[in-house]
């Protein structure tokens, strides 16, 4: 088949949750012979490629302002994908995120692209997300509707948002997880130097720093603990900003002059693993989720784990873990502060809840059917 993956930034890329689905698909695809061409953003921060493992890759041109980005790249990705549809010249074509089926429209209907698809995957409810205006509301609710009218097939991430489309739109969509692989642990080298941290010595919260993911909860329910405890260990926040400045902001002055909290930026590579590889705990009190990648990497390293009570939490993690109810800041302070006192043992059993390979073998069920 001949395949195109539009809604993404950029692929190589640990942006966010989409960057890295849309890359584990599209180049397991191409191992099983299939021909995907990726319509990466055409930024001047990122890179100019025209292949990726075997992808053919495509710079759709956009503007790089917050509020226009998204929008702009969408319209010129839906044209190419529609000129390429009317030429024969792919059979699928696969949007992700609901902001790019904004213009779902303008493709193509079902009856002039016979023996083709259009699919789209649900990577959470975004017009939810605290960081979107008034405007981007507006838009990302619009693409929400057009994919549920104008795509062959709808695929979502959460039983939750099954169910949502379900009562909402009477619109069946198919429930795929993301996957993961099974990691290799490290030893603490590049944190130890740059930041002094050794196995078990801090808490992790690792995901980008933006309203929904209830950061703002973790520190304030941090600093009791600390207070309540003496603990030694450290609460190390690891991500950067995405269409958020204002908030990143207020996790810099909630956490100026405090000496319990280490913030790295983002982190990728050796250094992202061995966070993983070392925390006492991870923890995620997210209001709203997808099905967050992070939480999916924290289990296949070990980590014990402290969520929210959402059913996008909750549906991921084990019997190892533990929750709160989503916005208590009071309760999250009693879990880590019983969780420190445990003196858990991390990193013994590494959780694989659902495979790549499983993944984009269902993924190309649907193309198929």
């Amino acid at each position: 088949m001949k395949i195109v993956m539009i809604g993404h930034k950029y692929v190589p890329s640990r942006e966010g949750g989409v960057e890295i689905v849309v890359e584990n698909l599209a180049t397991r695809m191409v191992a099983q012979g299939h021909e995907v061409t990726l319509f990466n953003r055409k930024r001047k921060e990122y890179a100019p490629i025209i292949e990726y493992k075997g992808c053919k890759v495509e710079s759709i041109f956009t503007v790089n302002k917050r509020a226009l980005d998204a929008i702009v790249y969408a319209f010129f990705a839906t044209l190419k994908a529609r000129k390429m549809l009317k030429k024969k010249q792919v059979d699928i074509v696969h949007y992700h995120a609901e902001g790019p089926c904004f213009f779902l429209n303008l493709l193509p209907k079902k009856k002039k692209r016979p023996g083709t698809k259009v699919v789209v995957t649900i990577h959470g409810l975004d017009w939810q997300r605290g960081k979107w205006g008034g405007f981007a509301t507006r838009i990302l609710r619009a693409g929400e509707r057009k994919a549920v009218k104008y795509a062959d097939e709808i695929i979502v991430l959460s039983h939750n948002n099954k169910t949502y489309f379900r009562e909402t739109y009477h619109r069946t969509a198919k429930y795929i997880p993301n996957g993961i692989e099974r990691p290799k642990l490290h030893a603490p080298e590049i944190i130890k130097q740059k930041y002094g941290l050794d196995f078990n010595s801090y808490i992790l919260f690792l995901a980008r720093i933006v309203p929904e993911k209830g950061l703002h909860y973790l520190i304030e329910a941090w600093k009791k603990v600390v207070d309540q405890t003496g603990t030694d260990k450290k609460l190390v926040i690891a991500g950067g900003s995405s269409h958020s400045d204002e908030y990143y902001q207020q996790i810099c002055d909630m956490c100026k002059g405090d000496d319990s909290i280490i913030m790295t930026g983002f982190v990728q590579g050796q250094e992202l693993q061995e966070l993983y590889s070392n925390a006492y705990l991870y923890v995620l009190p997210s209001d709203i989720e997808g099905m967050p990648m992070s939480l999916l990497e924290a289990l296949s390293y070990g980590n014990v784990c402290l969520v929210s009570d959402i059913s996008e939490n909750t549906e991921v993690i084990n019997e190892d873990c533990y929750v709160f109810r989503r916005g208590d800041v009071d309760r999250l302070r009693h879990q880590l502060k019983k969780i420190i006192n445990l003196n858990l043992t991390a990193h013994n059993n590494m959780v694989i809840p659902y495979t790549w390979d499983d993944v984009v073998n269902q993924t190309l069920e649907i193309y198929k059917r």
